[in-house]
């Protein structure tokens, strides 16, 4: 399933999206107006950094509010996100603003300091 349902993440020139939206399967590009949005690299690196974790990740509702934390430890070290409780499992959850779109992955619980 895939964690982002309808989007495709690229780097492309921004005064020139044309070239992107006439790629098969392309409806449009995030942006305001006529102008392309970027997606801040932050986020994505943490969005890669789940996928490639090799932990279990689903998406997840995005959460506006909560504390953000880092995680110091485990194969996500590094990556920012928000920790949530479900089940006394807990998870990181890592959100793309722009999309209003998050992602989930199952954490230790001292792996994570707040940010």
């Amino acid at each position: 399933m895939p964690l982002f349902p309808g989007y495709v993440f690229c780097r492309f020139d921004a005064s020139d999206p044309y070239r992107v939206l006439e790629t098969a399967g392309v409806v449009h590009v995030v942006s305001a107006g006529k102008r392309p949005l970027p997606i801040d690299e932050r986020e994505v690196a943490a969005v890669r950094a789940v996928c490639h974790s090799g932990l279990r990740a689903e998406p997840w509702p995005f959460l506006r509010v909560g504390r953000r934390v880092v995680i110091e430890r485990g194969p996500l070290n590094g990556a920012e996100g928000v920790v949530v409780q479900l089940k006394n499992e807990y998870r990181i959850v890592v959100s793309v603003s722009m999309l209003q779109r998050s992602i989930a992955a199952e954490i230790e619980r001292e792996w994570v300091r707040p940010s």
